[in-house]
């Protein structure tokens, strides 16, 4: 009895362990992402359209990761079907994401694509029959409430009529909806063929709009050059590893919370780098969405 004891003791102590681990990753992959359309603006600026940048960022990370894809084909094999849907939704997330950055506003772009918790969560509900809690409930709403408070400006929607941008964003963000349920789904299936699965998507779509739309070849200098490898590897690695092991184990309801502080890094970061000005009810909403993070990292499982 007290060799069971403690054995379940161990092991309660070790999920707690992987699910602070998991919130932390998710965290870490939010900031980043959040931090992502300042560089591909820089490429930009440097000559190296959105769609190339993309493609040279991707190809980098693939390369990287290619040798323990082709190691672990058996498995891919096994799964095709999930990783193929992986692939396709995470292609157009990332794709989509990044014109979005490139042709919109970046608070406008984060609002509209962080509605993805609520498709997160009504397809988690629907999908994998998880049981939202009354306190995971209560840490979406005072997120959102967050995001609303951070990124409202009647404005910035009121006075425009949807664009192209808003468009990548709504779509891209359904479809890292879709890409976390699928990943969530899979289970523990190794995190570096998620990965793979998904950069492989990001190149194929990237490279057929490439196609369909006759975009020239940029020309690379050592600087553009430098700036989207760096991009690729470790940048990426590390956005897409942190991102996919937090969805990986913990449950939707949480990790879709937990990566609405992209928000905050994204309209603080434009706040410093650009001609926005962040006011005190951004500043509010930002404290709402770390608080509900906090809730959604912390809470005990149920």
């Amino acid at each position: 009895m007290v060799k069971k004891s403690k054995y379940m003791l161990s092991t309660l102590s070790s999920q707690q362990t992987s699910h602070h681990f998991a919130a932390l990753s998710c965290i870490v992959a939010a900031i980043l992402w959040g931090l992502l359309w300042y560089p591909i603006r820089v490429l930009e600026g440097m000559g190296v359209p959105g769609l190339w940048s993309t493609l040279i960022i991707f190809c980098t990370a693939m390369l990287i990761l290619f040798p323990g894809c082709f190691r672990a084909r058996g498995e891919l094999l096994e799964h095709k079907l999930d990783y193929i849907l992986i692939g396709l939704f995470a292609g157009w997330t990332n794709l989509g994401f990044i014109l979005a950055m490139l042709e919109g506003e970046v608070v406008r772009v984060l609002l509209l694509f962080y509605l993805s918790p609520i498709w997160s969560i009504l397809l988690a509900i629907l999908i994998l029959r998880e049981r939202i809690t009354r306190l995971s409930f209560f840490a979406l709403i005072l997120a959102m409430t967050g995001a609303v408070l951070m990124l409202w400006d009647a404005n910035l929607f009121f006075n425009k009529s949807i664009s192209l941008a808003d468009i990548y964003a709504i779509t891209s963000g359904m479809a890292f909806a879709c890409t976390n349920i699928v990943i969530r789904k899979m289970g523990k299936t190794p995190v570096l063929l998620k990965m793979g699965a998904s950069w492989l998507g990001v190149i194929a779509v990237t490279g057929c709009v490439i196609l369909l739309q006759h975009v020239p070849m940029p020309e690379l200098t050592f600087n553009s050059g430098t700036l989207a490898l760096l991009m690729g590897f470790p940048f990426m690695f590390i956005m897409t590893w942190t991102a996919q092991y937090g969805v990986t184990n913990l449950p939707i309801q949480r990790s879709s919370v937990i990566f609405l502080l992209e928000v905050v890094a994204g309209a603080v970061s434009a706040a410093l780098l650009t001609s926005e000005i962040v006011s005190h009810f951004e500043y509010i909403g930002g404290v709402f969405i770390i608080f509900a993070g906090l809730i959604s990292v912390f809470k005990e499982k149920t």
